[in-house]
């Protein structure tokens, strides 16, 4: 008979809560939920990128990338700009509030992120992230 504890699933979706609990604290001051700051990760590394690339880098559909970008205009973190060739397609560019809020924002999930792994020694950390990206399908 199997225990729940040995069962990959539970674990993973155990690890997943208390991962999107700590970093919903650190992000809170912010009003900022942990997939809204995916998305600022990736335009701050680059920014004027369309719906469809922050979709597939984040292996989110397009309907919840709408959702997304639209609560980050809200908010007047990003801008969406038609792209000249397409008026149909639009190029997610960051405002100055969005590009003022990086470096606390990373902060911010940094200390998170030392929270979430503060158990495990550097190896494990190294470890479980390759673990994790092979499991996910992520390139790194």
């Amino acid at each position: 008979m199997g225990k729940v504890e040995h069962c990959i699933t539970f674990l993973l979706g155990k690890a997943y809560q208390k991962s999107q609990q700590i970093a919903k604290q650190h992000l809170n001051a912010f009003q900022i939920t942990p997939v809204q700051y995916a998305v600022l990760l990736i335009l701050w590394e680059k920014d004027g990128q369309y719906i469809a690339e922050l979709g597939t880098r984040l292996k989110l559909d397009g309907a919840t990338m709408t959702g997304i970008i639209d609560r980050l205009v809200q908010k007047n973190l990003i801008e969406k700009h038609a792209d000249a060739k397409d008026r149909r397609i639009n190029k997610i560019m960051l405002t100055e509030k969005g590009k003022s809020l990086e470096n606390q924002l990373i902060n911010a999930m940094n200390a998170g992120h030392q929270e979430i792994l503060s158990e495990l020694t550097e190896t494990e950390m190294v470890t479980l992230k390759a673990i994790l990206a092979k499991i996910g399908d992520v390139k790194r």
